[in-house]
């Protein structure tokens, strides 16, 4: 085992239901919260963070919002860190890329409703070039260092985010996910990482990287929290084209004592480091334990749809998100991100037509998973490689990353990442659960149970020594302040 926690000190956790219990009896403000919050990130040594806003405007934010008070504020005194692709309005969103930088004139929408919620933005968080990576490193920034072993990659491409939620410096933070951007950092650090139906949160104010498959994330230490941020994000963007309404679910796998749980065949699973299979399949006997009967599925249509991803013409996406900007200035690029992107100007409106085709051929096949199993309980990832060898070999090990992961956006998934266990060299192991469109909120009321059900370490938060209370009633309302 290798690896070095960067130590919480003297600081409290900062889970969200925790904080409102102390806000509400006194025993914190959020100036003493916002104290604890500068002297945690004071230091940087994960390459966690790009720009963190000054200590003075911290301590002035939470001084404004003690003399208003928490009525009416859901998220009153609740820090929370910021993907740095996501405008904050008067900070430089750099995309990861400094000559790129532009200073925006108003927040993301979902940073404002955060803020108008009562939340404090600490600041902006690393991440791999134009979201353009699932590991991490990718970053003039530099290299962003998992929680648990600095050596290991920490994931991305919302890499900072996750890895501030983990230390305990921040509440929960904003990232994106395009291919698996806002799950393989929560594997890695162990965390919660929901990836919204795509349209349920506002993308004005995001730097795109595939348009019309982007979606802004959440990473929280409970899935409980995770609900909380996604209830007061969410919300019809008129403004927004790919903006969509939320759909009643009438689903109840989150809360009921018996539900229809698909996994692949072992055959389609692969992974590429020792304990992984392992770990799996005690998943899915812990799953057993909830009362989920596990059916087998077949994944093959689900893995195609995933290598379409970057095998097929939606790279091309990616290209026209910064068109000009890479046309003008490509030495600005990472030379792995300009590859990656630059591809994307390669397929003809010909391919893209065939992969639209193809795609929905596939879309067609997995209906005969949904028909058997109401959830599918995937490995959130195969393998967890360290900085040198990801560096050695960058897109491929990049790949694996996106096994069961790249396909969910394509196909018009749910998502909740979860923690599940630690593996023998110390490091989080963690798995997915997916669902059609609009099953977000069983989807999380499912990973409340899970959480609550965990023991022992695999039960603390993030990488914190702070254990999960499971004193919480799954899919009670989240609402602490009305």
């Amino acid at each position: 085992m290798n690896a070095r926690i960067q130590g919480t000190g003297r600081h409290l956790p900062l889970d969200i239901t925790g904080l409102r219990d102390d806000y509400r009896r006194g025993t914190r403000t959020p100036l003493q919260v916002i104290d604890e919050v500068i002297a945690a990130t004071d230091a940087d040594p994960h390459h966690a963070w790009i720009h963190r806003i000054d200590a003075h405007q911290l301590r002035e934010r939470a001084r404004e919002l003690q003399r208003r008070g928490p009525e009416g504020l859901p998220l009153y005194g609740i820090p929370f860190a910021i993907k740095d692709n996501i405008d904050l309005e008067g900070v430089a969103t750099t995309a990861g890329c400094p000559d790129y930088a532009y200073r925006p004139q108003a927040s993301a929408l979902i940073v404002q409703r955060l803020l108008d919620a009562g939340a404090i933005a600490v600041g902006k968080t690393n991440l791999d070039q134009f979201a353009t990576g699932l590991n991490g490193t990718r970053s003039p920034y530099g290299a962003c260092q998992n929680a648990f072993d600095r050596e290991r990659v920490s994931g991305g491409s919302s890499s900072g985010s996750a890895v501030a939620v983990a230390l305990g410096q921040v509440s929960f933070s904003l990232g994106t996910d395009t291919a698996g951007s806002g799950r393989v950092p929560a594997a890695f650090n162990h965390l919660v990482g929901l990836k919204p139906t795509c349209g349920l949160l506002s993308t004005t104010g995001v730097v795109p990287a595939c348009r019309s498959i982007d979606t802004p994330s959440v990473f929280a230490l409970t899935a409980q929290d995770a609900q909380a941020v996604f209830e007061v994000a969410r919300g019809f963007d008129v403004a927004n084209a790919y903006s969509r309404r939320a759909q009643p679910s009438a689903a109840t796998f989150g809360q009921a004592s018996a539900f229809r749980l698909g996994v692949p065949a072992a055959s389609q699973l692969q992974f590429f480091q020792p304990g992984y299979r392992e770990a799996f399949e005690a998943a899915c006997d812990h799953a057993r334990s909830l009362g989920a009967e596990l059916v087998t599925i077949d994944f093959a249509p689900f893995l195609e749809a995933g290598r379409l991803l970057y095998e097929g013409p939606w790279v091309a996406e990616r290209y026209q998100a910064i068109r000009p900007f890479i046309d003008a200035q490509p030495e600005a690029l990472f030379p792995v991100t300009r590859q990656i992107t630059l591809g994307g100007a390669k397929p003809l409106a010909a391919d893209a037509f065939s992969a639209f085709y193809r795609l929905r051929e596939i879309q067609r096949s997995t209906e005969a998973a949904w028909q058997m199993a109401e959830v599918l309980l995937l490995p959130t990832v195969p393998s967890h490689p360290g900085i040198a060898a990801m560096l050695e070999e960058p897109i491929a090990r990049n790949s694996e990353l996106g096994l069961y992961t790249n396909f969910m956006n394509l196909l018009d998934c749910s998502g909740v990442a979860v923690p599940f266990s630690f593996l023998p060299d110390g490091l989080p192991f963690g798995v997915t659960f997916a669902a059609q469109p609009h099953q977000d909120l069983p989807l999380l009321q499912l990973a409340h149970r899970w959480q609550q059900s965990l023991t022992g370490r695999a039960a603390s938060l993030g990488a914190t020594p702070f254990p999960f209370s499971s004193n919480q009633t799954p899919g009670a309302t989240p609402w602490a302040f009305r």
